[in-house]
């Protein structure tokens, strides 16, 4: 049980940054995977790799916050599987301001890309993943949706939805044996964090803050979404884990 053979898997913003660890992840042990971007370069050059290796992988540009793209990506799932295991819900977005700056479409693209995007695409994969019978959600949260990390207040307030978003789905869709959970990473090596991490006085105050004394690195959260996609985590769901090199344990 330690692998995903013979699984399904979609993951949202899957050419970069913590999506593209996971969808190598995934495929290592054992699943088949398509991934999404906005870039069909992306999504071509990431695909040569991977076939390299022998991966099965699919790859279809999409915006996850369109609706006719929701729809498209749903129809492709079900050609190529006709059922769906494992919903990585990774594609996100961040504008970093002070809250009185933000025009209106900016908080907003961030709210209906990382909050609800997520929901809208959950719900569309509904009977995919009812007819798994085993089926894993995964959404990709962060440190930021419980606690103020100088990221924005839309993205908190973005992340801290779908925390609650991952409870309530968890409850409500248990009985049809969808587990729902989340991930929270602390800052990581990904496109979306290189302006913070490029920042000297930032990135020393982000490991004073951290324990393990370092910020992630993607392939780190890849391996806690696998874990989550497992059937050796089938009692496990409506949960948040969070992956921040003890950062929420540091009192100091």
């Amino acid at each position: 049980m330690w692998n995903l053979d013979g699984k399904t898997a979609l993951v949202t913003g899957g050419t970069k940054g913590i999506g593209r660890a996971t969808v190598k992840e995934l495929l290592s042990l054992g699943a088949k995977v398509i991934f999404t971007s906005r870039s069909q370069k992306d999504i071509d050059d990431f695909e040569s790799e991977l076939q390299e290796h022998s991966y099965i992988c699919n790859g279809i540009v999409s915006d996850v916050s369109i609706e006719d793209d929701q729809d498209r990506l749903t129809d492709f799932v079900f050609e190529r599987s006709g059922s769906l295991d494992i919903l990585v819900n990774n594609a996100g977005i961040n504008i970093r301001k002070d809250a009185t700056h933000y025009e209106p479409e900016e908080y907003r693209k961030i709210l209906e890309i990382n909050l609800i995007a997520p929901f809208e695409l959950t719900r569309k994969f509904y009977a995919l993943l009812k007819r798994s019978g085993k089926a894993s959600v995964i959404n990709i949260a962060s440190v930021a949706g419980s606690q103020d990390v100088k990221s924005g207040a839309p993205y908190a307030m973005s992340k801290s939805g779908l925390l609650q978003q991952t409870r309530s789905l968890a409850s409500e869709w248990a009985e049809h044996n969808i587990r729902v959970n989340s991930v929270s990473p602390w800052y990581t090596r990904t496109p979306l964090t290189t302006e913070v991490l490029d920042n000297e006085s930032r990135i020393a105050k982000i490991i004073e803050r951290t324990p393990l004394n370092r910020v992630a690195e993607p392939e780190e959260m890849a391996s806690a979404i696998a874990f989550l996609a497992m059937d050796k985590a089938s009692y496990i769901t409506g949960q948040n884990i969070i992956v921040d090199g003890g950062l929420s344990a540091n009192a100091l």
